[in-house]
C-alpha cells in the first residue's frame, strides 16, 4: 500500500467510522484522551476509565496464551532480527505465545489496522510516532501506562525523550521500541579528496553548503549532498526536526501536547531560511535532489554512484546498520565500509533532535489475559538484552541505558557510527519544543507539507509555497477535529 493510500484512509473518516463499530463498552466507557490529565480538578487519575490492564491475568490463564504481533518492518535485516527476538521471547517462557506477522513498511500496516474491525486486530502493533493522535482518538487501545502501574515495571533506565514521545494527557500510550533519528552520512575519501578535513564534518546548514560547493568545485564530488522530498525525511520529518532544534513549536497548543491542536505554526521566517538555503543548493549544482525518494534509499543510492556521486546524505539512523552490512558485502567496490562516517544531524538552532522510530501499542481484546500476554511481550521487547541485541544488529538507538553496558552493543558502540544517534537523543534540550507533534493528520500533514517542498526544491516561491502548506495543513487539522471531536 502506498502512502497516498494511507491518507485516504484517513481523510475519508476511516477513523470515526471505527469509533461507531466498537463492540463492548469500549466505546462507552471511555473518555477523550487526555480530558483527566494530571492537575485537573480533584486531581483526577488520567487512566481513569481507559481500558485495563491486570498483568495477574495470565497466571490463571490455566495454559500458553497465544497473541499475535504485527511487526511494520520492511527492510530484511530489520524484519528478520525482530522475527529472532519475538521467537527468542517464545522459548523464554510457557505463559504465552506470540505469532510473529509482519505486514511490510507502515504504509501497510497502518490501513491494515484502520480497515480491521476489533476482533481482527493483533494484540501488539507496531506503528510510527506520526500516528500517536490518530490511535488515542481510535480508542482501542490499552494504555501501557496502566500495565507499568499494575507491574511496578521500572521505567526509570529508559531515556525519557523516548517515553516522552508517547505520552499524551499524562498517559504513557505505548511503549517505544525501535527509536532512530536523523543523521548525516559522509564519504570521508570524498572530502579528504576535496582537502575538507574527513574528520569534521558540517554542523549548520551554512556548513554543508560551503563544503557541498568545495567538494564540487574540486572535482571530488558530483553533488555535496543528495537531498529529498520524502514524507517521511526531508520533505516532512526533518522539517520537524529542524523547527525543534530552532526551539519552535510545530502547531499550536505545545506541539498538540497541552491541549489538541488547532493550527500549525511552523510558517516562520527560520524554516523559510533553511528551505531557502536548501532551493539555492539544487540551483546551484551542489545538491542533488533525487524526489519524493519512494524506495527511501534513493538519497544512499547516490552516495554509492561511481560516476556522479554525492559526499553527504541526511537518513534515519536505522539505515546505518543496513548500509554498513551492505558495503561490507561489496556491493559497492569503490566505496569501502571504511569510507562512510556518520554525524550528527546538520541544521539550525541547537543540537539534539527529536525521537523517531515507532513504538509497541497493546489492542484491547477484551480478554484480560491477552492483554497481559500482550504486555508480557512488551517487556520483554524493551528489556536492556533485548535493545543491545536489537540496537547493535540494526543500527537502531537502545533506547534505554543499562543496554550500552551489554553485549553485542557494547562492542558495537566502540565504532563511533553507532554512538552519533544516541547522543543526539541525549542532547535534547527539556523545553517543550523538543517533544515532537502529537496530530490527529500528522501523517496527512506531512504529506502536503512534503509536495510544498518538492514545489520548493523545483524552484518554487518559498514564502508562497511555504504559505500554501501551512493553510493545507490547518484545512486538515480542522477536518479531522470535527471529525474526532473531544
Amino acid at each position: 500500500m502506498t502512502t497516498s493510500r494511507i491518507t485516504r484512509v484517513l481523510a475519508t473518516g476511516a477513523v470515526a467510522a471505527a469509533l461507531c463499530g466498537l463492540t463492548g463498552t469500549a466505546a462507552a466507557t471511555t473518555p477523550p484522551a487526555g480530558s483527566a490529565a494530571p492537575g485537573t480538578p480533584g486531581g483526577a487519575d488520567p487512566l481513569a476509565g481507559l481500558p485495563a490492564c491486570d498483568v495477574t491475568a495470565l497466571d490463571g490463564a490455566g495454559g500458553p496464551v497465544e497473541i499475535t504481533v504485527w511487526s511494520s518492518m520492511k527492510a530484511d535485516l530489520l524484519n528478520k532480527t525482530m522475527d529472532e527476538l519475538t521467537q527468542a521471547f517464545n522459548a523464554s517462557q510457557t505463559q504465552v505465545r506470540a505469532n510473529y506477522v509482519n505486514q511490510g513498511g507502515y504504509e501497510d500496516t497502518i490501513p491494515k489496522f484502520l480497515d480491521a474491525d476489533q476482533g481482527s486486530r493483533p494484540d501488539v502493533v507496531q506503528l510510527p510516532e506520526y500516528m500517536v493522535r490518530s490511535i488515542i482518538d481510535l480508542r482501542t487501545a490499552v494504555p501501557v501506562g496502566a500495565c507499568i502501574k499494575s507491574a511496578g515495571f521500572d521505567t526509570s533506565p529508559f531515556i525519557p525523550s523516548t517515553l516522552a514521545q508517547y505520552a499524551a494527557g499524562g498517559v504513557q500510550w505505548s511503549l517505544p521500541f525501535n527509536v532512530s533519528d536523523p543523521v548525516l552520512l559522509y564519504n570521508k575519501k570524498l572530502f579528504a579528496a576535496a582537502g575538507l578535513d574527513p574528520n569534521t564534518p558540517p554542523v549548520t546548514l551554512e556548513d554543508v553548503a560551503a563544503m557541498s560547493k568545495t567538494l564540487v568545485d574540486s572535482g571530488a564530488a558530483k553533488y555535496g549532498i543528495a537531498i529529498d522530498s520524502n514524507f517521511d525525511n526531508g520533505g516532512g520529518w526533518f522539517l520537524e526536526q529542524w523547527l525543534a532544534k530552532l526551539g519552535q513549536f510545530y502547531t499550536d497548543n505545545d506541539n498538540g501536547r497541552s491541549a489538541r491542536a488547532t493550527k500549525v505554526t511552523f510558517n516562520t521566517p527560520e524554516l523559510a531560511g533553511v528551505l531557502t538555503t536548501l532551493q539555492t543548493m539544487v540551483k546551484d549544482g551542489t545538491a542533488l535532489d533525487v524526489g519524493d525518494n519512494p524506495s527511501g534509499a534513493d538519497n544512499l543510492l547516490a552516495m554509492a554512484d561511481k560516476d556522479a556521486p554525492a559526499a553527504m546524505t541526511i537518513a534515519t539512523s536505522a539505515s546505518i546498520g543496513s548500509v554498513l552490512t551492505i558495503l561490507k558485502g561489496g556491493q559497492f567496490p569503490h566505496l569501502t565500509v571504511d569510507d562512510v562516517a556518520v554525524a550528527p544531524m546538520p541544521g539550525p538552532g541547537s543540537p539534539g533532535t527529536l525521537v523517531g522510530g515507532a513504538s509497541l501499542w497493546i489492542n484491547d481484546s477484551g480478554d484480560p489475559a491477552r492483554v497481559a500476554a500482550a504486555w508480557k511481550y512488551l517487556e520483554f521487547m524493551t528489556a536492556a538484552q533485548q535493545q543491545a541485541t536489537w540496537a547493535a544488529t540494526t543500527g537502531y538507538v537502545a533506547l534505554r541505558a543499562d543496554a550500552t553496558e551489554l553485549e553485542p552493543l557494547k562492542t558495537a558502540l566502540a565504532d563511533p557510527r553507532f554512538t552519533v544517534a544516541g547522543k543526539q537523543l541525549q542532547d535534547i534540550p527539556a523545553v517543550a519544543t523538543s517533544t515532537g507533534p502529537v496530530v490527529g493528520p500528522l501523517l496527512e500533514i506531512r504529506t502536503a507539507v512534503a509536495e510544498g517542498v518538492a514545489k520548493i526544491l523545483n524552484g518554487e516561491d518559498v514564502t508562497a509555497t511555504l504559505a500554501e502548506m501551512e493553510s493545507q495543513a490547518n484545512a486538515l487539522i480542522t477536518d479531522y477535529n470535527e471529525r474526532n471531536p473531544g
